[in-house]
């Protein structure tokens, strides 16, 4: 079983900055692939960034050049460093682990951290 605690999160102006952590326990952290996601009120969950288990990365294009996702399998977490902040990125932002198998994929995700930017 994957448990991901998620941290970081608040309240920030527009045009600030956070950096979110979701620390994994599971054994061999660096097997899985990782992913932030998103979840503003009335909309559906939406990818924010992943970071694949060779350090690929990926970005909404909502993000790009904002967002930045990194890992540290050393520790077992990875990061979402949130630059130029906008009234947009509103929103619970839930941290993703999954296994890819030959048959099939298994989902982990976080209880979810709350970040509110204000305009």
């Amino acid at each position: 079983q994957v448990q991901l605690v998620e941290s970081g999160g608040g309240l920030v102006q527009a045009g600030g900055s956070l950096r979110l952590s979701c620390g994994a326990s599971v054994s061999l952290f660096s097997v899985y692939a990782m992913a932030w996601y998103r979840q503003a009120p009335g909309k559906q969950r939406e990818l924010v960034a992943t970071i694949s288990n060779s350090g690929n990365t990926n970005y909404a294009e909502s993000v790009k050049g904002r967002f930045t996702i990194s890992r540290d399998n050393a520790k077992s977490t990875v990061y979402l460093q949130m630059n130029s902040l906008k009234a947009d990125d509103t929103a619970v932002y839930y941290c993703n682990a999954r296994r890819i198998l030959t048959y099939a994929n298994l989902d982990y995700w976080g209880q979810g951290t709350q970040v509110t930017v204000s305009s």
